[in-house]
């Protein structure tokens, strides 16, 4: 399998021979307003163009529809044919949007020979949790790849927890820039949670996703790095991809 950082969360898995792409944010640099009055969003470009990105994929997978997990530039360009998986709450906005195959995943879903299980998560704590909304991962498996948690959106909490003990994922993907608003705690993983996961999982690749994007970011990959390797985490399990950089795994 492999996996390719985009930009953000938007991802493409090539995984058991079908290429996925995650939280597709299509738009170019500063196209989306500011979530904090520090810049607006997103604050780089992606690594290379929107069209040449969405070319050969052969379905979608959204988290939720937060603008930085799927913008109107992602509404706008990709094809209306397009295979889409979702969380329930969600269909219904998306074939507002006149995409023509939208699958909610309720619990778990077999697309061609990949079998793919939404699990839960916390967008943040308190008032800023419950406004964030409805959040999900996903779990992959199929025969001859390794089981992938894609956490999603959450912080690290006992849901997570209880999804790694469940599921036993071989590489899990978490969000781990810190975004948080004035007022709130960190409304994903940073760098502490990040690490937690390491060590809930000692066996697993982690590959941290969803950095240096936005302006509400509090955590840069440098800055997890540092953590990472002074809380004894070693660089073969906690992956940082820049973007554009692709990561294989046998």
């Amino acid at each position: 399998m492999q996996i390719q950082q985009i930009r953000n969360s938007t991802l493409k898995i090539t995984y058991s021979g079908r290429k996925i792409l995650t939280d597709p944010m299509l738009s170019p640099k500063h196209a989306i307003e500011s979530f904090v009055g520090k810049s607006p969003n997103p604050i780089i470009n992606l690594p290379y163009s929107a069209e040449d990105l969405i070319k050969d994929i052969d379905m979608v997978l959204i988290s939720h529809l937060h603008l930085d997990h799927f913008d109107k530039a992602a509404q706008d360009l990709l094809p209306k044919q397009m295979p889409i998986f979702c969380q329930p709450c969600d269909e219904k906005k998306l074939k507002e949007f006149s995409f023509e195959s939208v699958t909610p995943i309720i619990s778990s879903t077999k697309w061609k020979n990949i079998q793919i299980t939404r699990t839960s998560g916390h967008h943040g704590t308190g008032d800023w949790g419950k406004r964030m909304g409805n959040v999900s991962g996903f779990i992959f498996k199929a025969e001859n790849e390794p089981v992938v948690y894609w956490a999603g959106d959450t912080i690290w909490c006992d849901t997570v927890k209880k999804t790694i003990n469940e599921f036993g994922p071989e590489i899990i993907i978490t969000h781990s820039c810190g975004a948080k608003f004035p007022d709130s705690d960190p409304i994903i993983m940073d760098a502490v949670q990040t690490i937690e996961v390491c060590k809930a999982a000692p066996n697993a690749i982690v590959i941290a996703t969803h950095m240096e994007a936005l302006d509400h970011a509090t955590i840069s990959r440098t800055d997890l790095r540092v953590f990472a390797e002074n809380s004894a985490i070693k660089t073969n399990q906690l992956r940082i991809p820049a973007d554009g950089e692709i990561l294989n795994f046998d």
